[in-house]
C-alpha cells in the first residue's frame, strides 16, 4: 500500500453558530479543525489509506484539538513537528449558497516556521501531496520548495488560491510557478479549482485573461511544465482531468443539499488520489470518487470528510 504524506498547514476555522442567538455585544462561534492539507490528510485517512500528516502543530489548546482530530481519523502524526507558536485562525464567511470565504490570521503562527530538519526523506513507495498556503507564505515556503527538489516520491500539488492572503494575481503567480516547475520535473499532478485558475490567469505572465477557460489554461500548464495530469474542480459541475497531448476526462457532480463548501476541494483531491494512486482505477473512476466525496462533505457543516463505505454507497446509488 502506498504511504500518503500530506504536507502543509493546519488552522482553526471560526464559523458563526446558527444555534445560539447573536447579540450586538457578543456572538457564538464554532471552532472547527481545518486547513486544506490537513483536510486532505484526514479525508485520505477516513478513506482507509495509509495517511500521514507532515505539518507544524502548535502546543496551544487549538493545536491539541487539531492533533486529536487528525489522530481520530487514523492519520499518522509521526512526521509532524510541535511548535511553541500559536495556531493559525481563519474567520469564515458563508454566502447565501453556503460558499465560504476566509479572513486569515497568520502572524507569528506555527504553520510557516519550517526548518530543513523538520522535513523527512521520502522514497518511491511514498506519495507526497503538498498544498495551499504553506507553499506561498514566507518564510516557510522557501524551505519547502528547496526540499521539494530532492523528493523521490510521487507528487501532487494543490494550488488552493487564497486571494485574501496575496491579493495581486501577478505576485501570486510568481510564487506558484516555481511549484509547477518542480512538480513537472517529477512528472507530478497539479490540482486547482476553476476559480483558482481564473484568478491566476489574470496575471500577465499566464495569459488567458479574465475570460479564459480554466480547463484550457490548465492544459497549457500540462504542456509547459511537463505535468502528468492536471485536475480541475468545477464546483457543482464536477471535475476534469487533462493529460499531456490535451486529452480530457470530465465527470459530473453529485447533487446534494449544500450546507457549506468548506473542505470540498481538499476532499475531492483525497478521493481522486485514493482512486488514482491507491486503488489504481481509471482517471474517470478516480474523478468520480473525488466528486462523490466532495458532494458528501458539502452536505455537512465544516470539513467533515466521508468514509470509504459512504463514498461507495453514493457511487453505487448513482449507477
Amino acid at each position: 500500500m502506498t504511504r500518503f504524506v500530506v504536507c502543509g498547514e493546519t488552522l482553526i476555522d471560526l464559523i458563526r453558530s446558527e444555534d445560539q442567538p447573536n447579540y450586538p455585544a457578543s456572538s457564538t462561534w464554532l471552532a472547527l479543525s481545518a486547513g486544506g492539507p490537513m483536510n486532505s490528510a484526514v479525508a485520505l485517512g477516513r478513506l482507509g489509506t495509509d495517511s500521514h500528516f507532515l505539518g507544524r502543530l502548535s502546543a496551544d489548546a487549538f493545536g491539541q484539538q487539531l492533533r486529536a482530530y487528525i489522530d481520530a481519523a487514523g492519520v499518522g502524526l509521526d512526521l509532524a513537528t510541535e511548535s511553541s507558536q500559536a495556531t493559525s485562525l481563519a474567520v469564515v464567511s458563508l454566502d447565501a449558497a453556503g460558499v465560504a470565504s476566509y479572513t486569515f490570521h497568520f502572524a507569528d503562527t506555527a504553520n510557516f516556521g519550517w526548518q530543513p530538519a523538520d522535513l523527512p526523506t521520502l522514497g518511491a513507495d511514498d506519495w507526497l501531496h503538498i498544498a495551499s498556503l504553506s507553499c506561498v507564505v514566507s518564510p516557510g515556503a522557501e524551505v519547502l520548495l528547496d526540499w521539494m527538489h530532492g523528493v523521490g516520491a510521487g507528487v501532487s500539488y494543490d494550488i488552493n488560491v487564497r486571494p485574501t492572503v496575496i491579493t495581486e494575481p501577478d505576485v501570486y503567480w510568481k510564487r506558484v510557478e516555481p511549484w509547477l516547475q518542480v512538480v513537472g520535473e517529477r512528472g507530478g499532478i497539479v490540482k486547482a479549482s476553476d476559480e483558482d485558475v481564473k484568478f491566476l490567469a489574470r496575471a500577465a505572465a499566464v495569459g488567458g485573461g479574465k475570460g479564459g477557460d480554466p480547463v484550457q489554461v490548465a492544459a497549457g500548464w500540462v504542456e509547459t511544465y511537463g505535468l502528468s495530469l492536471a485536475v480541475i474542480t468545477l464546483g457543482p459541475d464536477g471535475g476534469a482531468a487533462i493529460e499531456p497531448g490535451g486529452g480530457q476526462t470530465r465527470v459530473h457532480g453529485f447533487p446534494t443539499q449544500v450546507v457549506d463548501t468548506v473542505g470540498a476541494g481538499d476532499t475531492f483531491m483525497a478521493g481522486f488520489l485514493d482512486g488514482w494512486v491507491n486503488r489504481r482505477v481509471s482517471i474517470q473512476d478516480s474523478l468520480r470518487r473525488g466528486a462523490a466525496a466532495a458532494s458528501i462533505v458539502c452536505s455537512r457543516r465544516g470539513a467533515n470528510p466521508p468514509t470509504a463505505p459512504e463514498v461507495d454507497d453514493l457511487l453505487a446509488s448513482a449507477g
